[in-house]
């Protein structure tokens, strides 16, 4: 394959409580891009994490180097939202993927992110768990009919155009991205959700990826009741706002 160098990527993991998985997904990304000749750099934005996440972080720069391994530390635990723009005003590439450092989303599908945002030249590209190809593995019933619900509501009410508004893996140009999270209020888990809502009402061209969704392996899933009602407060919230 022709080296993409014209391309920088910057990858901005948020973490939290993720000192087994941190390594993993850190080794997938680097050998997804080495292999296909991709120039990149990985922004872990850890909030003061108590299981020594961040140390590991710093093993990790010392394996594979500070120009591919960016550690932009927190001093608390300050959101989803703040950590990506955080993560924004160091990233030097001019596109940006967002996904999550607990596994959940495979490495192996960034050459088709790329391919896709190609194809039409997309301003986005958001993974999708429930478009043909897309699946969702490791999730009980109850995780499965949560997600399915939100979704549904949140299309019913928001008509975002894309299949997986709840999704957190996807590619953005850098000035994209940045003007999306200006415009965007929520906190939290809303926030994925509120950034497709913008998207369309900026008028920025959308691209859709299947992905395979796997649950985390390593660590407890920080989706517990107080956040469930946080997101249907929050997408009433937006509906009321656009």
């Amino acid at each position: 394959m022709a080296p993409h160098a014209h391309h920088k990527y910057s990858v901005l993991l948020p973490t939290y409580n993720e000192r087994e998985n941190l390594p993993i997904i850190t080794w997938l990304l680097v050998k997804a891009f080495k292999e296909n000749e991709l120039d990149f750099e990985i922004i872990i934005i850890d909030d003061a994490s108590p299981d020594g996440t961040l140390e590991v972080a710093k093993q990790l720069q010392r394996e594979f180097g500070e120009d591919r391994i960016v550690l932009r530390p927190r001093a608390g635990k300050l959101g989803l939202g703040t950590a990506y723009v955080h993560g924004i005003q160091n990233a030097t590439g001019d596109f940006v993927f967002i996904m999550d450092a607990d596994m959940s989303h495979h490495p192996k599908f960034i050459p088709e992110f790329i391919k896709k945002q190609k194809e039409k030249n997309y301003d986005v590209v958001t993974g999708t768990r429930y478009a043909l190809g897309g699946a969702v593995y490791g999730w009980d019933l109850r995780r499965k009919l949560t997600s399915r619900v939100a979704n549904f509501l949140a299309d019913t009410l928001l008509t975002p155009g894309v299949s997986d508004l709840t999704g957190s893996f996807r590619l953005y140009k850098k000035d994209v991205l940045a003007a999306m999270i200006r415009a965007t209020k929520s906190k939290g888990y809303v926030f994925q959700m509120e950034m497709m809502v913008r998207a369309r009402q900026m008028n920025f061209s959308i691209g859709e990826v299947p992905i395979t969704f796997v649950d985390r392996v390593f660590g407890e899933s920080k989706l517990g009741p107080s956040e469930i009602v946080g997101y249907l407060k929050g997408m009433w919230d937006i509906f009321c706002d656009i």
